[in-house]
């Protein structure tokens, strides 16, 4: 086995879960060479990774198109992260087009059912395997290993971040679903508590949502939104102490870079298994309120109407989480 394929050709936080798991396998054998088939907006964040090279495809893509690029590759193995159906099909000519090369190896992820495991949760709370604990799943069948002494992710968070003495706040605010979104009056008063306090406060979001983080910014809070390519995001993450973001690819950015995240969970629910596993679980602040979780992804509207869920969590909560954090790691 040379040349291992790794594909996910989306969510991007479903891919930013899976960089520091790979980062992993790629260290542990460094003999072998490494691609992955990803967005291509996330190339920057497997820069510097020795033996591993990064496609970048879109998603929307016909399976035929997908196959040739595949095929040109030259792979002895395939890890499928995504396996949705039009990956499938690309891979089905793969695996046909190697028929009899008994060397070549193709191991898909196993996703299961969310909506028994919904209902399950509901009634007994049952927590879900985490999402890098089933990716780690498929390289293990693959017939790839990590280092006895490793575990399956070992990006750890920095005990301290910032410039000098300056505490340096990320505020990712927005999410792809409603029911994922924090109310904007408590971002708005998040982030003036914060300023008052004296922290520098970076906003990140898109292009289109750089108008309505304008309106909030002042001599300590800065809008980053539409300004920085990807990359120069990425670097500037890594400096940041500390991360507030929705249950967004915004949390995974920040994870895989070992930055520090408080997370603000509607809709959907840390136990889903998408977690990041550096994080600490108390991080992640969540009503816990009877109707919740109502979606696996956030895409539901709200039975009441109001996004309970999310407004039972304040500001005043989110606050003095970031102090705790900020406390613990400045004494650490």
């Amino acid at each position: 086995m040379k040349h291992v394929l790794v594909i996910r050709l989306s969510a991007l936080g479903d891919v930013a879960l899976m960089a520091p798991l790979l980062h992993d396998y790629a260290v542990a054998n460094p003999d072998i060479r490494f691609t992955v088939a990803g967005p291509p907006l996330l190339q920057p964040l497997f820069s510097g990774m020795g033996n591993v090279e990064y496609l970048g495809m879109k998603k929307r893509q016909s399976f035929i198109k997908i196959y040739k690029v595949l095929n040109s590759l030259g792979v002895d193995t395939v890890v499928d992260l995504h396996k949705v159906n039009r990956v499938g099909f690309a891979l089905t000519l793969l695996r046909l087009r190697h028929l009899f090369n008994f060397n070549f190896r193709l191991c898909a992820l196993r996703k299961g059912k969310f909506t028994r495991w919904l209902y399950l949760h509901h009634l007994y709370r049952h927590p879900r395997k985490p999402q890098y604990q089933r990716y780690d799943e498929v390289f293990r069948r693959a017939g790839l290993r990590l280092a006895p002494a490793s575990s399956p992710v070992s990006t750890t968070l920095s005990p301290w971040r910032g410039i000098g003495s300056e505490v340096i706040i990320g505020v990712a605010p927005f999410s792809q679903h409603k029911g994922k979104i924090w109310p904007w009056e408590n971002i708005c008063r998040l982030v003036s508590m914060l300023a008052n306090r004296g922290y520098q406060v970076l906003l990140f979001g898109s292009k289109e949502e750089a108008p309505q983080l304008e309106t909030i910014t002042n001599d300590n809070v800065k809008s980053l939104a539409g300004k920085q390519s990807f990359a120069e995001e990425l670097d500037i993450i890594k400096k940041l102490s500390l991360m507030v973001s929705m249950d967004s690819s915004n949390m995974h950015f920040a994870s895989a870079l070992g930055v520090p995240v408080v997370s603000i969970w509607g809709a959907t629910h840390p136990d889903f298994g998408f977690y990041p596993p550096q994080q600490d679980r108390d991080n992640a602040l969540v009503a816990n309120i009877p109707c919740q979780p109502c979606s696996a992804f956030g895409q539901k509207s709200c039975r009441y109407g109001d996004y309970r869920c999310l407004a039972a969590i304040t500001p005043e909560m989110v606050f003095k989480k970031i102090q705790s954090i900020l406390n613990h790691n400045a004494n650490a």
